[in-house]
């Protein structure tokens, strides 16, 4: 279906299974990668992620019709500094559930950068969410302080800053193919954030972890670059090219249900009344910003629509 035509219908429940699929997927997707994280050194680890998305694929798909500072500029703000700095922190200590939560403050972000870089206003109905949303992370980092590293928090916090900005840098560049702007975009952390790590955490870290790597390290490799990056972004590109956004966003919502869950069932992750909480509050607020009532069937330019799964980089959309 084109880009520009979308289904003015409830979605089908083979699409609604996929739209939870994505979910689970990227929300699984913080378990695999506080496994690699054993592993791999974090910056590494981040590298290898886009690498395998990019080669060989970038030799291959043309470029996706864009400048090239927009390619650079999110490939920066996402890829080196929004996963990177992600990374490091669940590295540092923050557990893989409380991340799949904290991030998605970038809802807030995103509106904060948009209404100051593209002059976007934002309704009363968004400003109420987005407060719900607020106090729901203030909760969470309370929660977090008694009994977690302070450093780790802020270290996610600042990656949804960093994802924030690359949604309203995309947003800008409003590439017209998906696929093809994921993959250029991909190319570009690879060099960068190697070079960190060899900076960072030096080569003998690296070449330990590349000359021990084992099958299931290549695993999670493949899980969170070819499945979480690829799979879920080509999926849900197909979703908010079908239907209108306000249809398919409030998916995006379960992430962190599927991460805090898949975090408490694989890892043991420990979930108390006062996360459980904030991730009630995470949830609601950012779908009160996100939906408007009688908005069904009628194409909305909500931010929601560019900003709402863990990868930022959907066609028209945020980063």
């Amino acid at each position: 279906m084109p880009a520009s035509v979308r289904s003015t219908h409830a979605m089908t429940p083979g699409h609604i299974a996929l739209a939870v699929l994505v979910a689970a997927v990227w929300g699984l997707n913080f378990v695999l990668i506080h496994v690699g994280l054993q592993d791999f050194p974090p910056l590494l680890f981040c590298a290898l992620r886009f690498a395998v998305v990019a080669v060989p694929a970038v030799f291959f798909v043309g470029r996706p019709g864009v400048r090239w500072r927009w390619i650079l500029l999110v490939g920066c703000t996402l890829g080196v500094a929004k996963f990177g700095l992600l990374f490091l922190g669940m590295h540092a200590g923050m557990p893989a559930g409380l991340s799949s939560l904290v991030l998605q403050s970038q809802a807030i972000f995103t509106a904060l950068l948009a209404a100051w870089l593209l002059r976007e206003r934002s309704g009363w109905r968004r400003i109420a969410g987005l407060a719900v949303a607020f106090a729901g992370i203030v909760l969470a980092a309370v929660d977090n302080g008694l009994g977690g590293p302070v450093a780790a928090f802020a270290l996610v916090i600042l990656a949804a800053v960093f994802w924030g900005l690359s949604n309203v840098l995309t947003r800008k560049a409003a590439p017209p193919d998906a696929l093809r702007w994921m993959v250029w975009v991909s190319a570009v952390p690879p060099l960068p954030l190697l070079a960190l790590s060899l900076l960072v955490e030096g080569p003998e870290a690296d070449l330990r972890a590349l000359s021990g790597i084992t099958p299931g390290g290549l695993g999670v490799i493949a899980y969170v670059g070819l499945g979480a990056t690829l799979f879920g972004f080509v999926a849900w590109s197909f979703l908010l090219r079908t239907y209108d956004a306000t249809a398919v966003a409030p998916y995006s919502l379960l992430v962190p249900v599927f991460g805090m869950s898949s975090s408490w069932l694989l890892l043991g992750e420990r979930v108390t009344l006062p996360a459980a909480c904030a991730a009630a509050l995470v949830i609601v607020g950012i779908a009160l910003s996100a939906l408007r009532p009688g908005a069904a069937g009628a194409p909305t330019r909500t931010l929601l629509r560019r900003s709402a799964a863990p990868s930022a980089v959907r066609p028209g959309r945020s980063g």
